[in-house]
């Protein structure tokens, strides 16, 4: 069969879902399974679009295909290229908080993180007053709006950054090879389809093994209900400083998280499962930015991971999940970031939260559905955009 090859990755990427560490249950191997369904929607999706001669940009992870503990929010986009040729990219500049560019040698495994040989934002480039610009990417290339691709430049990424996701409005990309603008890739054969097939096993089996490891790498040796001070993130972003941690929590606990409200254009927090995945960011609360938080009149803002509700407006749901990971981010940066700019953790019990979380407000149960049904449309407004 010409779809042999994969078929034989998924079998060998269920073997590893089932197989994992972390697996105790049902409810971690569904979840387990759900991620395998991402994992082959997102496989076949990126090796229809390794296409380095006639390239375009596609979501590399979403709310159906996530990977990498996926910022709920980001809109993460990618495109493949070569080394030796050049490439125009353009666009339109949105109303988010920070949009950034960043070129990967595409070495990810279980034991390396991509090299990332260049990284930086919107502020590096002219825009113009409409919000139009015109990036070049190519060997010995330089200039205000042209950056080079050194030798194993293999992806770029491009991340799309909301603070706000009722406000604000994504912008618009394209890509295209300088040389071929204007000709049509070659033909589909059926070597070509099997080849996809092949590489789509590749990137399905690789992925999964990849961000398992990755978790453990750089959380799981980390003590547990404790957080990192802010430190540049993994893989080379240059503006963007990460937190991180991972929690277990029993049913009547809460694990308190106290932040200065940065200056920072985006600043969020966020919870994953243990398949290193958002949880679900659209129906629950499990993700908050800095506009979508209450700042308490300290300047502090105070987040609240638990499994009951404890009746806040920060409150972060487990969703069913007594263990998961914790990651703080800040982005677009112009200074760097100190232990003091970082958070404290408290575990506390549930019923004393009113005394231990200063200002503490209650919310009530027609707010907080307000508050879902607006993270419901506008996740929606943001896939569609």
């Amino acid at each position: 069969m010409l779809t042999q090859s994969f078929v034989n990755a998924i079998a060998e990427a269920e073997r590893v879902i089932v197989g994992a560490a972390h697996v105790r249950g049902e409810q971690d191997l569904v979840e387990g399974y759900d991620y395998l369904a991402g994992g082959v929607r997102a496989s076949i999706q990126m090796a229809w679009a390794y296409d380095r001669d006639h390239p375009y940009f596609v979501r590399s992870t979403g709310p159906y295909t996530k990977m990498g503990l996926d910022n709920p929010d980001t809109l993460y986009f990618h495109a493949w290229l070569r080394d030796d040729a050049e490439y125009v990219v353009t666009g339109r500049r949105g109303s988010t908080a920070d949009l950034s560019f960043q070129i990967l040698d595409g070495s990810y495994s279980p034991v390396n993180v991509p090299d990332s040989l260049t990284a930086f934002d919107d502020r590096e480039i002219e825009v113009g007053a409409d919000g139009a610009f015109e990036i070049r990417f190519g060997p010995g290339l330089s200039g205000r709006n042209a950056f080079p691709l050194a030798p194993g430049s293999a992806m770029l990424v491009v991340r799309e950054v909301f603070s706000d996701w009722a406000a604000e409005r994504p912008g618009m990309l394209r890509i295209h090879r300088a040389d071929t603008l204007g000709a049509a890739p070659p033909p589909l054969t059926e070597a070509t389809l099997a080849k996809r097939y092949t590489v789509a096993g590749k990137i399905l089996t690789g992925r999964i093994r990849t961000f398992l490891a990755f978790a453990e790498r750089f959380y799981l040796n980390l003590p547990v209900n404790t957080l990192t001070p802010p430190r540049l993130t993994p893989g080379g972003l240059a503006t963007q400083y990460s937190s991180v941690g991972h929690y277990q929590l029993t049913d009547g606990q809460a694990m308190v998280v106290t932040v200065p409200a940065s200056d920072a254009p985006y600043q969020g927090i966020q919870l994953g499962s243990m398949w290193y995945v958002s949880l679900d960011y659209s129906n629950h609360q499990t993700s908050l930015t800095v506009p979508q938080a209450r700042v308490d009149p300290d300047g502090m803002i105070r987040y609240v991971i638990s499994e009951r509700d404890p009746g806040v407006a920060n409150w972060l749901e487990c969703t069913g999940h007594d263990r998961g990971y914790v990651q703080l981010r800040w982005q677009r940066l112009s200074r760097e970031l100190t232990a003091a700019d970082g958070p404290r953790v408290d575990v506390v019990e549930v019923d004393d939260l009113p005394k231990q979380v200063p200002y503490h407000e209650p919310i009530g149960p027609t707010a907080w559905r307000e508050r879902i049904a607006a993270r419901q449309a506008a996740t929606a407004a943001r896939m569609l955009g």
